[in-house]
């Protein structure tokens, strides 16, 4: 399938600067595109390769002042980066959108409810009274556990496991491997030193426009829903507890863990291996910087954490400028010490 520069231009609301008809049918990168793709530049360190590229159509920004004259069709948007991303997903869309029908061998329960143009991959199992919306691809060796609902336009990637009474919004991804709805960790001490568990019968809710990485699990609540709010994005191998909830646009990365109960706003942005205790809240807009350890809650909004346990970023940065010089400090001080004795004996 060839697009124009001219039809891409009207899906991202871009300028053609140069031939308006020049077709493409597969995207490259700046520096090892060929004729008939189209790449996109964003970051200046590959500006260079804007002159000497043979993409047919390049996606830049707006302000670009071009050094020498360029062979392919420009297309100018305000923000080369977002704009070349809305693409890949129309493309990711229209693949998607030709899978429809039901693989065999696959056991689909006589009274789920199916929406128009769902796909069903192989040895995918859906449970009873489940009710999947329209466009839904489910792909092999999917679980889909009893009373579940999955709204339209929603992708369930390979071998992903949804348990009982879980609810997945609108146009939520969730990626291979992934586990929604496996019971909290939930125990109660017993006066033998044994634990009793407690039983986990809430569910989990993810809204509309999450996304979900490989290999992620996501607890359900031993009371109510663990929710994971509107416009979330989670990287893969991600752990969230039992009755957690994060926050409308919130990104968490990588081997990330958020323990029990713990509320987290909206726009928080937590990086690689961070975690974060139980029964606390997070403010909208918090930052949490990569391995660092949340023990109590962040209460301004907009704040900016790292270190374990986690305080001010600013103040943990002049924290560790002054570690790293204790050595020559300690030196200094022993100087200091020699030089007052001096001075006392002198007196």
């Amino acid at each position: 399938m060839q697009f124009s520069a001219a039809q891409i231009a009207v899906l991202i609301n871009g300028t053609v600067e140069g031939n308006p008809e020049v077709l493409v049918g597969s995207f490259g990168k700046i520096e090892e595109a060929v004729s008939g793709q189209l790449s996109f530049l964003a970051n200046p360190k590959y500006e260079d390769y804007l002159y000497t590229t043979s993409a047919s159509i390049i996606i830049v920004n707006d302000n670009l002042e071009l050094k020498q004259p360029v062979t392919a069709a420009l297309i100018r948007v305000k923000d080369a980066y977002s704009a070349f991303a809305t693409l890949l997903s129309k493309y990711q869309e229209l693949k998607t959108q030709q899978l429809v029908g039901r693989q065999e061998p696959s056991y689909v329960s006589t009274s789920a409810k199916m929406g128009e143009g769902v796909f069903i991959g192989a040895f995918a199992y859906i449970g009873e009274n489940v009710t999947i919306g329209n466009q839904v691809k489910i792909f092999p060796q999917v679980f889909i556990g009893n009373n579940v609902t999955i709204e339209d336009n929603s992708i369930i990637h390979p071998g992903v496991k949804i348990y009982h009474d879980c609810k997945i919004g609108r146009q939520v991804t969730i990626h291979a491997g992934t586990v929604i709805g496996s019971d909290g960790f939930g125990f109660a001490p017993q006066a033998d030193g044994s634990f009793k568990k407690v039983p986990q019968i809430g569910n989990v809710v993810v809204e509309n426009g999450v996304e979900i990485g490989a290999n992620a699990t996501i607890d359900r609540a031993t009371i109510g829903s663990t929710i994971i709010k509107a416009g979330a994005k989670l990287d893969n191998l991600i752990q969230v507890a039992h009755n957690v909830e994060v926050g409308n646009n919130t990104v968490i990365a990588a081997q990330a863990g958020v323990s029990g109960s713990t509320k987290i706003g909206s726009n928080v942005m937590i990086g690689g291996q961070a975690g974060i205790v139980g029964h606390i809240s997070i403010a909208d807009g918090s930052k949490i910087n990569a391995q660092s350890g949340v023990s109590k809650s962040i209460k301004l909004p907009n704040t900016a954490v790292t270190g374990s346990p986690a305080f001010d970023y600013t103040s943990a940065l002049r924290s560790q400028a002054v570690s790293r010089n204790l050595p020559e400090l300690e030196k200094r001080i022993k100087e200091l010490e020699q030089i007052v004795k001096s001075l006392k004996f002198e007196v």
